[in-house]
């Protein structure tokens, strides 16, 4: 079972979220970016009281051991093991929900300038920086943007995120077809133009 859901901002409703769901949301400057927050953490909620059948506002929401230290920020998850495994993930103007029966990982990102692009593409693996160095200028960032967000949705579902060096080490490709990934099914979710977006799921 997997389920995508993708997220628009929405007019300003926090009666959903929880105490610090509602500071997080308050601490964000841009009234659109309290909205899509507010919207896709809602929308969480919804959905993760459907499966467990309570009210959307009472879902307990926790934080899984980090794998690569222990402390308490690796992958979110319902309090008890409860409900399916989920992953969110949130840029400008658009967020990303995924559900699935094992661990799933999701990222969404808004394409960036060739220059952004050109000077975070070191942090990637050699063959994928190769493979944007051969790419005309004006294909690099939807080429960039895709290989990061599948190298994101992998560290989410691992539960790792940023904190190792899986952005240089793991190989997912740029190219049009993410590459295999030992262990996690990879692919692209289709998204409005002038973004890019994929959700890892374990085997």
């Amino acid at each position: 079972m997997t389920e995508i859901r993708l997220v628009r901002p929405a007019p300003l409703d926090v009666s959903l979220l929880d105490a610090e769901e509602r500071r997080r949301a308050a601490a964000l400057r841009r009234p659109a970016d309290q909205e899509l927050y507010a919207a896709v953490h809602s929308e969480l909620r919804r959905v993760l009281g459907a499966y467990l059948r309570v009210d959307p506002a009472a879902v307990e929401l926790v934080r899984l051991p980090c794998p690569l230290c222990g402390g308490p920020h690796g992958r979110p998850a319902v309090a008890a093991g409860a409900g399916p495994h989920f992953s969110l993930s949130h840029t400008d103007g658009l967020a990303l929900l995924a559900f699935a029966d094992r661990p799933v990982g999701a990222d969404v990102e808004k394409l960036q300038r060739a220059d952004v692009t050109a000077d975070v593409a070191a942090s990637l693996h050699p063959r994928e920086q190769a493979e944007l160095a051969e790419l005309p200028a004006t294909e690099r960032p939807l080429a960039f943007t895709r290989c990061w967000t599948r190298k994101e949705a992998c560290l989410k579902g691992t539960g790792e995120g940023l904190a190792g060096d899986g952005m240089a080490s793991l190989l997912v490709g740029t190219g049009p077809t993410p590459l295999a990934v030992q262990g996690w099914s990879v692919r692209d979710v289709a998204v409005p133009e002038g973004y890019a977006a994929a959700v890892c799921v374990a085997d």
